[in-house]
């Protein structure tokens, strides 16, 4: 482009992944794959690896992994260009840290990052400070969203049904006193998690009173907050949410967790290809199957969401439904439900891209450029 400064670029799109959490490498793993939709859509992708120290590191399309289809030793690859997110005249760019090379703008951030740090709103307010159009949700929706606690509290708030839980913080261990938990979630089963976490990483279920000591010591390893919920006996269901004010909701499906695991943990997820069936159309009454898609847009739309979700839900054998949480960034591995929904519906990983840059353009505050920056462009090395 150099030659010919008037010409229209390709959109640039900075894949966002890794991070300071539990989930790292879930983060990297959907990397991979929204380069392949932003190559599929016709966009220029570049790549911003964030170790575990939360150094940002540019890189090119198709050089920051290394072991890429190992979910269990998959990491950045060495000789990432260490940069920051600035503001520029026609939006933002990445800088250099050294001081040495070009500043590479960015037209839209994919933050495909899970948890602590990325999904938080911490990098939402990051990116809203350097005036880069990103997509998802909002610093607020973002950080609400991350915290099961406030998330079911503005959910039951709103009349939407959720599952009754406690919340406990490190220094209120005598709330899980078991004639308390009895009063409030009756009897065990129960599930024991880490308030501001995803991926299933640091749950553990507690069948008996006189184990939930160690479920509580392995979730405030990762959280000063944890929260305690009622098992429900049943079926474990998710619908995929896409759109800004009025958001579409996919199909449900169904998740059947199988083999010796007790629940969707991270290991069934992710580690062991036969720990669960994903059922992308859930056999469903369709009262039901319409009733979840409702209770998804509205949580979206009480959450302050914008871009895209995923809800859970619960179905008891009692034919209750209870919404679970609201991902504002699911996972986009091959096998993760969210891009897997839509593809039913018949958005293949580059027009489902294409969709979430749109939406992203389309949110932007009044009186920001909408159109990418026309300037010529170094080339992105790391």
């Amino acid at each position: 482009m150099a030659g010919n400064p008037g010409a229209r670029r390709r959109l640039r799109l900075g894949v966002l992944c890794g991070g300071p959490s539990a989930e790292h490498r879930i983060s990297l793993l959907s990397s991979r794959h929204i380069v392949e939709g932003a190559r599929d859509a016709g966009f220029e992708a570049v790549c911003i690896g964030v170790d575990m120290a939360g150094r940002w590191l540019l890189y090119g399309a198709a050089d920051h992994l290394v072991a890429a289809d190992d979910p269990r030793t998959v990491a950045l690859a060495p000789g990432g260009r260490p940069v920051v997110a600035a503001p520029a005249a026609a939006g933002g760019q990445l800088r250099p840290l050294d001081g040495r090379g070009a500043a590479v703008a960015l037209d839209v951030v994919f933050p495909v990052m899970h948890g602590p740090y990325g999904e938080d709103g911490k990098v939402q307010a990051l990116l809203e400070a350097a005036r880069i159009p990103y997509v998802g949700c909002g610093v607020t929706a973002s950080a609400l969203c991350m915290d099961k606690d406030h998330t079911k509290a503005v959910l039951r708030a709103a009349g939407l049904p959720v599952v009754e839980w406690v919340a406990i913080r490190r220094d209120e261990t005598e709330r899980a006193a078991p004639e308390r938990l009895r009063d409030r979630l009756g009897a065990p089963p129960y599930f024991v998690k880490p308030a501001n976490l995803g991926s299933s990483v640091g749950i553990s279920r507690v069948d008996r009173l006189d184990a939930i000591g160690p479920a509580l010591a392995l979730a405030f390893a990762h959280d000063r907050k944890v929260l305690i919920e009622r098992a429900v006996r049943g079926r474990e269901l998710e619908c995929a949410l896409l759109g800004n004010e009025r958001p579409e909701a996919s199909g449900v499906a169904e998740i059947v967790v199988r083999g010796r695991h007790r629940f969707y943990s991270y290991e069934a997820k992710y580690l062991d290809e036969a720990g669960a069936a994903l059922r992308l159309a859930a056999d469903l009454d369709a009262t039901v199957r319409e009733r979840i898609r409702t209770l998804a847009v509205a949580a979206f739309r009480v959450l302050g969401c914008r871009g895209l979700a995923r809800a859970d839900f619960f179905l008891s054998d009692r034919g209750e439904i209870f919404l679970n949480e609201l991902n504002t960034m699911p996972g986009f591995t091959r096998i993760s439900m969210f891009p897997k929904l839509w593809e039913r519906e018949g958005l293949t990983i580059g027009p489902l891209v294409a969709r979430l840059v749109e939406l992203a353009l389309a949110d932007r505050p009044a009186g920001e450029a909408t159109e990418p920056a026309r300037e010529p462009q170094a080339a992105v090395t790391p």
